[in-house]
């Protein structure tokens, strides 16, 4: 299967897990809860899919790389204590608490969510001290004498033996107690993956031509050659920070995140490429609507490979001004419940005090966001929405804290205008983002006319999250049109090939 599907086999598996009975008892009894075994080559996303589980079922995640732990770690350290056995005093050795169940019982304390995830990554990659205990642990959810609390599910992941050489095989009766799911690379899903992500479009445009370069694995005479998942999105981010500083990208650094000495100088060559049609191109003018006749003239004359390389770079402006405008809309939404609670209190008093008001719900954002970054269970677009909200909040307090407002509702009345402020900016770039966008489509009908170029469009503005949702939210009459002729299209296609099929 894929990562997609095994994520979705591990959500509903954790949400079944913490499934309760009318008297508050699991439904699937803690002794019967089998650990889910993630194996699956390196570099696939496993830890990712985890953080995206516990984020969505809004639980706990704790995360451990088992190659890290000694059998003191894990297990914990003994000590001496006495006890007194039939009259007699006796020294005992006990343990003290594992590292790991420490830490489930920490992030419990400190967030305040009480169910979760323990997640240990490479578990058939333990040290030999470590491995007799393994079997206990996956049996009984226990490290030494201590055992992982109720309502957390353990989620275990390792890579194959072919791919690492600590790999220890679990036996028979260890499996039998696991329930595995073996993941393989797709370059469909990550591309998915991608799109949401906003990762360079130069990488997935060279992808989308080069599938077979997405992930490999391969021995060489120079030893082991490699490309994953990871190291293309881990090459994306550098890539942004180079062109923000307007430093040179050659085959070193490319070569410093893909291990394969072919791809290296295949996807360099493609990037210097990619920057040469952002160039000539100027994609600016093309999606201010005033495309040049060289450059309409260019796309039409051009190989499908430079068409899909304009393509996506048309796109990913686009779908990165969409994105802007949704996470917007979304903290603009988030923050009308502090500034109601502000409001609530802010008439009749003084200008002071809707300071201090200001200040209680920044302490309570606060606090929300240190609990939910402690648990694990924030998402980026979470993270930085709260984060703007919070924003807002300790720069309003500021701007009130040096003015001079006669009373709360002169204070509550700035920042109502402070707000408006926002959402007219908002409403602005949400029409610059709509005017781009017929822009595009309509520079793709008269380069593209009847190619596959439009279908490629309508596609990726479907399945990516953002696009799909900027579209739902403020609509778009090019989308819909071409969306119902490609529709239109395929049912025709599908109805002359049944009609093929009973040979009439």
């Amino acid at each position: 299967m894929n990562i997609k599907q095994a994520k979705e086999y591990i959500k509903h598996s954790v949400k079944l897990y913490l499934k309760k009975d009318e008297f508050g008892e699991y439904r699937v009894p803690v002794v019967r809860q089998r650990p889910i075994f993630l194996l699956g080559a390196p570099g696939l996303g496993k830890t990712a899919v985890m953080e995206q589980i516990a984020q969505e079922l809004g639980i706990a995640l704790v995360s451990y790389s088992m190659t890290h732990h000694t059998r003191q770690s894990a297990l914990g350290l003994p000590f001496i204590t006495q006890k007194s056995y039939g009259g007699r005093e006796y020294s005992v050795s006990e343990y003290t608490m594992s590292e790991i169940i420490a830490s489930v019982y920490d992030t419990m304390e400190a967030s305040g969510i009480r169910e979760g995830i323990l997640f240990l990554d490479e578990i058939n990659c333990v040290s030999e001290t470590l491995a007799p205990s393994m079997l206990q642990f996956l049996q009984y959810k226990v490290f030494g004498r201590h055992k992982v609390p109720d309502g957390w599910v353990i989620v275990t992941a390792g890579n194959p033996p072919e791919y690492n050489k600590s790999v220890r095989e679990f036996d028979v009766v260890t499996l039998d107690r696991l329930k595995i799911l073996e993941v393989e690379p797709d370059y469909r899903v990550w591309k998915e993956y991608a799109s949401d992500r906003h990762l360079h479009s130069a990488i997935v445009n060279y992808l989308d031509l080069k599938k077979d370069h997405f992930y490999c694995m391969e021995m060489t005479a120079r030893g082991r050659s490699y490309v994953t998942a990871r190291g293309w999105e881990d090459l994306s981010q550098i890539l942004t920070l180079y062109e923000e500083e307007q430093m040179p990208v050659d085959e070193s650094l490319v070569g410093q995140y893909l291990r394969n000495e072919k791809v290296v100088k295949e996807f360099t060559a493609y990037y210097d490429l990619y920057n040469k049609y952002k160039r000539d191109y100027r994609i600016e003018e093309i999606l201010a609507g005033k495309p040049s006749e060289q450059a309409v003239a260019r796309a039409r004359e051009a190989a499908f490979d430079e068409r899909l390389s304009l393509l996506g770079m048309l796109l990913d402006r686009v779908q990165a001004d969409m994105k802007d405008v949704m996470e917007q809309g979304a903290y603009l939404s988030d923050l009308r419940a502090p500034l109601k609670a502000v409001k609530a209190q802010a008439e009749g008093a003084r200008a002071e005090q809707v300071i201090a008001l200001l200040e209680r719900q920044a302490q309570g954002r606060q606090k929300l966001l240190d609990s939910l970054q402690t648990a694990g269970a924030l998402s980026d677009a979470d993270r930085k929405k709260h984060r703007l909200v919070l924003r807002f909040l300790e720069e309003s307090r500021k701007e009130l804290y040096v003015g001079d407002l006669a009373d709360g509702a002169a204070a509550f009345r700035f920042l109502k205008e402070r707000y408006d402020g926002q959402v007219a900016r908002l409403k602005r770039e949400t029409e610059e983002t709509k005017g781009r966008l017929h822009a595009l489509f309509s520079f793709v009908e008269e380069a593209f006319a009847e190619g596959n170029e439009m279908l490629v469009l309508v596609t990726e503005l479907t399945v990516n999250s953002f696009s799909a949702q900027f579209i739902a939210a403020f609509g778009s009459e090019d989308y819909q049109r071409h969306n119902k002729e490609l529709m239109l299209s395929e049912r025709s296609r599908d109805i002359q090939a049944q009609i093929a099929a009973l040979e009439l």
